[in-house]
């Protein structure tokens, strides 16, 4: 895991957990819908720190992300659960093994240049469609009715 002091670390929340990550970091999330390889974007950020300076707050961690890689979903340990009542003849066995999504941590900060690239690129497309005037649009031709000889 990740020492504290040593290099750019956050911890990030993932089904109601918090996780303190390095880039680099292995770790077991609660399961995530993503595919094996996908690259996932974990924006809820508690935390961001390095050696010298810390970032806590909503104000001062807006943008900031977590960048991370599925590399499989594994099944947690199975977990049994007995229950024994004497001279009652109650005997309950029950088991479960959690499911689990395996992350590995890709980069901590805000978005990755290739994203950023991205978000320029449809920053310019909104910016082209701005700029093309609107087409005015021709009056809709009513039916006009004859008026009627019964009067």
């Amino acid at each position: 895991m990740s020492e504290p002091g040593g290099s750019l670390t956050a911890v990030i929340v993932s089904g109601g957990k918090q996780y303190r990550v390095a880039r680099g970091d292995r770790i077991l999330v609660d399961r995530l819908q993503a595919d094996t390889g996908a690259e996932l974007t974990l924006d809820r950020v508690l935390l961001i720190a390095d050696g010298t300076t810390t970032k806590v707050g909503l104000h001062e961690l807006q943008g900031e992300t977590v960048r991370a890689r599925v590399i499989g979903h594994p099944r947690g340990p199975k977990v049994d659960v007995l229950r024994y009542k004497s001279k009652k003849r109650v005997r309950v066995h029950r088991g479960a093994r959690a499911d689990l999504t395996a992350l590995e941590i890709v980069g901590i900060g805000s978005s990755a240049p290739a994203e950023q690239a991205e978000q320029a690129e449809q920053a310019e497309k909104k910016d082209e469609k701005t700029e093309k005037p609107a087409r005015a649009r021709a009056p809709r031709k009513r039916a006009v009715s004859e008026p009627s000889e019964d009067s």
